[in-house]
C-alpha cells in the first residue's frame, strides 16, 4: 500500500522524501524563527548559484583585493603553455584570456549541480513534502500538482541547462581573471558618485526591460513552438523550474544579466547585488509558493504573477518589474480569457471565447489561491452569471 501511495504521489521524485522522517524530527526542534531564516537563506543560496555567476562574483572580489596592485596574468608556467600549444597545435586559450579554464568551469559546474539537487531538495521538502496536507495554506495553485513525469522532466532540463550556464559562467570569469576587458571598476571615485548612485536604477531598469521584451519575443508562435514551449511545459512551476528551460534560451537571458559589465561602467556591488536579487526572485517566482513583495518593492510583483504566467501562458511577461506590462497591455486583464493558443499577451474578451473556453477559464480561475493576492482576496474572480449579465447588456445595446 506505502508504495501504491508513493507511485501516485505527484511530489515523490526528489531524495529529501526518502529523509523525510528525519528531517521532521529535526525540524520539531528548532524555534519556528530558526526554520523561516533557514528557508529564506536557502531560497537566496540556491538563487545566487545555481547558474554559476557566483564564480563572477568570487572573481571580481579578488580582484577587488588585488586593486592597485600590478596583475600578474602569467598564470601558466613555460612547461604549460609548451603543454597547451602541444595540445592544441597553433591554438593557444592563452591569446584568449582563457588559459586554466578547467580550473573555473569545474567549481563552477559542482556548486550548480550541488545546490541544484541539495538546496532545491531541502525546499522541496519544505515546502511540497512537508506542508503537502495543507496547500491551500501556501500553494499557488492548491489542487493541481505537476506529475512525477514533469518532476522528472523539468529536473532533466533543468540540469542540462545548467551545464551550459555554468560553462558560460566559467569562460567568462576565465577571462576577467586573466585581464580580460570590462567595464567594471572598483573605486566609487572613478566615476564620480552621482553615477555610483544612478547606476543602479539604470542597470537594474535596462536589465529587465530587455529581459521582459526577451521574453515576450520568445513567445512569438515559432519561437514559442521551437524553444519557450519547453518551459510551459509546467504549468504549476516549482523552485526547479527556474533553469528548466532550453538551453539556449537560458543562455540568451544569461547573457542579458551579464550585459552591463561589458556595456558602462559598473561598480563591482552593484552587478553583483542585482545579480543576487534577480536570480534569488527567479526561485521565488517559479516556486508556486504564495510569496508576497515586501512594503520596499514596490516594483515587484508577488509570486502569483509569474504562476499566472504559467497557468495562462501567453500574459504577464515581466519579471521584476510588473509596470512594463502595464505599459505594453500585456498584463492579466479580469476580463480576458487567456490560453496557450492565444498568442501576444492580449487574450480574448468574454463575447468572443467558446463556451468549452469559458468553462476551462472558470475552472482554472477557481484553482487560485486567494491568499496570494493582495488583502487575501481573489483578483480575478469571475462568475457565469457575470458572464450572463455582460451578454445581456451587449445584446441590448
Amino acid at each position: 500500500m506505502a508504495i501504491q501511495n508513493r507511485m501516485a504521489d505527484p511530489m515523490a521524485v526528489t531524495w529529501s522524501e526518502r529523509y523525510n522522517k528525519t528531517f521532521e524530527k529535526v525540524w520539531a526542534k528548532l524555534p519556528n524563527f530558526i526554520g523561516s531564516f533557514i528557508a529564506t537563506a536557502a531560497v537566496f543560496i540556491l538563487g545566487s548559484s545555481i547558474h554559476g555567476d557566483w564564480l563572477l562574483i568570487l572573481v571580481h572580489f579578488i580582484k577587488y583585493l588585488r586593486h592597485g596592485q600590478e596583475d600578474n596574468n602569467s598564470t601558466m608556467s613555460s612547461s604549460d603553455e609548451q603543454e597547451d600549444s602541444s595540445i592544441y597545435g597553433d591554438f593557444s586559450l592563452k591569446d584568449y584570456k582563457l588559459q586554466d579554464l578547467s580550473l573555473y568551469i569545474i567549481p563552477a559546474t559542482i556548486v550548480s549541480y550541488v545546490t541544484y539537487f541539495g538546496v532545491g531538495g531541502f525546499l522541496h521538502w519544505y515546502y511540497y513534502v512537508r506542508q503537502r496536507d495543507r496547500p491551500e495554506e501556501w500553494k499557488c495553485q492548491p489542487t493541481k500538482w505537476l506529475s512525477p513525469e514533469l518532476e522528472r522532466h523539468e529536473i532533466l532540463l533543468g540540469s542540462l541547462s545548467l551545464l551550459f550556464g555554468s560553462i558560460l559562467s566559467g569562460i567568462m570569469s576565465c577571462y576577467i581573471m586573466n585581464g580580460g576587458d570590462t567595464y567594471i571598476y572598483y573605486n566609487y571615485a572613478d566615476y564620480g558618485y552621482l553615477w555610483a548612485v544612478l547606476q543602479w536604477p539604470a542597470i537594474f531598469i535596462w536589465q529587465d526591460y530587455l529581459t521582459y521584451w526577451g521574453h515576450r519575443a520568445f513567445h512569438m508562435p515559432f519561437l514559442y513552438k521551437h524553444f519557450h514551449k519547453l518551459h510551459h511545459t509546467y504549468k504549476q512551476p516549482t523552485a526547479f523550474s527556474v533553469t528548466a528551460i532550453h538551453p539556449a534560451e537560458f543562455l540568451f537571458f544569461q547573457c542579458i544579466l551579464i550585459s552591463p559589465m561589458f556595456l558602462v561602467p559598473t561598480h563591482w556591488i552593484t552587478i553583483t547585488i542585482l545579480l543576487f536579487y534577480t536570480y534569488y526572485h527567479g526561485i521565488i517566482d517559479h516556486s508556486g509558493i504564495n510569496f508576497k513583495a515586501y512594503w520596499w518593492q514596490p516594483w515587484q510583483p508577488h509570486c502569483i504573477f509569474h504562476d499566472n504566467h504559467h497557468q495562462y501562458f501567453h500574459v504577464n511577461f515581466g519579471f521584476n518589474i510588473e509596470y512594463w506590462d502595464k505599459l505594453h497591455g500585456t498584463y492579466r486583464k479580469k476580463d480576458r480569457v487567456y490560453r496557450e493558443e492565444f498568442f501576444y499577451g492580449q487574450g480574448k474578451s468574454l463575447d468572443e471565447v467558446t463556451e468549452g473556453e469559458l468553462a476551462q477559464d472558470l475552472a482554472e480561475r477557481e484553482s487560485e489561491n486567494p491568499l496570494a493576492y493582495d488583502n487575501n482576496q481573489y483578483a480575478y474572480e469571475l462568475k457565469r452569471s457575470d458572464v450572463k449579465k455582460r451578454t445581456n447588456k451587449k445584446s441590448q445595446k
